[in-house]
């Protein structure tokens, strides 16, 4: 996401760097690249606008011109306003009452029904209860899809009746959450492949019927700036609490993000960067802004991997790095760990300066980097359990075997064998390094 806006800004930003001294005259080129790095990016024409003139306002003041660092100056500036431009503060669902209401709201192939589905899974990943309620009377095959999902993560799941009236099962839905025990209530609704009155007047009597806390709007952000005109008009109409912007992972642009928020002045709650159902991530604007500038963002990179990897693997990593012992199934189990962090692309934009890197480079790497992790697994997999214990017995006949097994050539065995001893090393030196310290400490 964000690549071509990243990639422009990083390059004025290499501009500003350059600089010995700011005059109001150079940041204003500047700042004009700025802007059109924005507008390339799909960002709202206003948007664009009152960004670039809140921006100036900030950076033509004596402290930036006269500052030691001052083209680092200007891109604070730049930052903290991004920031603003993206809501300023964390903001979440409002979970309160019993069950909390969550309306969903969007237009046909937004990403509803999955987005559904996957906001279920992390409330119940939490200890809450969840039932899924299919509001979309209109599309047999919503209904059925929400059902599944909800089999999927352990939601509970209630359908409509035959020719039952959308209102009349939002209303038995919430009771029927209320009766069940359920803290969360989600409400997948009709959606069309425009906005048009008939869709309108059908939400309203169903946001009527249930008074939610939560009315979120589920945005494709891979339509640029179709989904303002769309956030636009359903705030309108329905007077949304929040926005879940979907398909981000998709759209190398990503001006809705940047525009959605300021538009309709409603928080984004959730952004979507995948297929999976752990594929929906909370919405930091600090955050975002900082991967948007190519400084990544390390405090998500680290919470994904708390979150996916498991405690006992972790304990047993741990053991190992203290007897300073790794084999070969440990290396296959490490890697499993790392496919659960997600796409690499994804997890390469957490990474400071990866945003100026350039795009074919990124996409080689990463495709590089996806093909070698199956081709090692496979090769792991191939060997029996003693060769994975015990690498040294792995001689010219064993890795021919192993090669012809995995669909490989010695030569990517002799690879993998070669990072394996690499990695082990590296864990020996940082566990001797470790002993040192505890005795330093003593």
């Amino acid at each position: 996401m964000f690549d071509k806006l990243t990639a422009s800004l990083q390059q004025v930003f290499k501009h500003l760097r350059g600089y010995g001294q700011l005059t109001t005259g150079n940041i204003q080129d500047a700042l004009r690249e700025v802007r059109r790095a924005l507008l390339e990016a799909d960002v709202n024409y206003q948007v664009a606008r009152d960004f670039i003139a809140r921006v100036q306002a900030r950076c033509v003041g004596a402290d930036v011109l006269a500052s030691v660092t001052p083209g680092q100056q200007v891109i604070k500036r730049v930052h903290d306003e991004l920031v603003a431009l993206l809501g300023g503060t964390r903001k979440d669902f409002d979970l309160n009452g019993q069950p909390a209401k969550v309306l969903l709201l969007g237009l046909n192939g937004a990403g509803k029904t999955t987005t559904a589905g996957k906001l279920a899974r992390q409330w119940q990943q939490q200890g809450r209860r969840v039932l899924l309620a299919a509001c979309d009377l209109k599309r047999p095959a919503a209904v059925a899809q929400l059902r599944i999902l909800a089999g999927q993560v352990g939601a509970d799941f209630l359908g409509p009746e035959r020719d039952e009236e959308v209102a009349a099962f939002g209303r038995r839905a919430a009771a029927h959450a209320a009766q069940a025990g359920c803290q969360v209530a989600i409400f997948d609704s009709a959606g069309r492949l425009q906005v048009d009155r008939d869709l309108m007047q059908e939400l309203q009597e169903l946001k009527v019927a249930l008074a939610p806390q939560n009315s979120v709007l589920v945005v494709d952000a891979a339509i640029g700036q179709e989904s303002v005109n769309v956030a636009a008009t359903f705030h309108r109409a329905l007077g949304l609490t929040g926005l879940i912007l979907t398909k981000l992972d998709g759209d190398a642009r990503g001006g809705a993000a940047l525009s959605v928020q300021q538009v309709t002045q409603c928080p984004i709650l959730r952004v979507g960067v995948g297929e999976r159902l752990g594929d929906l991530e909370p919405f930091y604007p600090d955050r975002m802004a900082s991967r948007i500038l190519g400084m990544g963002d390390v405090v998500s990179l680290v919470e994904k991997a708390q979150a996916a990897v498991e405690g006992a693997a972790l304990a047993r990593a741990e053991e190992q790095l203290r007897k300073q012992k790794l084999t070969l199934e440990d290396f296959l189990e490490q890697m499993q760990q790392m496919k659960k962090l997600g796409p690499l692309g994804n997890l390469l934009e957490l990474l400071p300066g990866a945003g100026r890197l350039p795009a074919g480079v990124r996409a080689q790497a990463l495709a590089g980097s996806e093909q070698e992790i199956k081709r090692a697994e496979a090769i792991i997999r191939s060997m029996t359990v003693p060769e994975r214990r015990h690498p040294e017995l792995l001689d010219a006949s064993r890795k021919r075997r192993i090669a012809r097994g995995s669909g490989t050539e010695v030569q990517a065995v002799n690879e993998l064998l070669g990072n394996f001893n690499r990695t082990k090393k590296m864990m020996q030196q940082f566990g001797q390094t470790q002993k040192r310290l505890r005795r330093l400490g003593k």
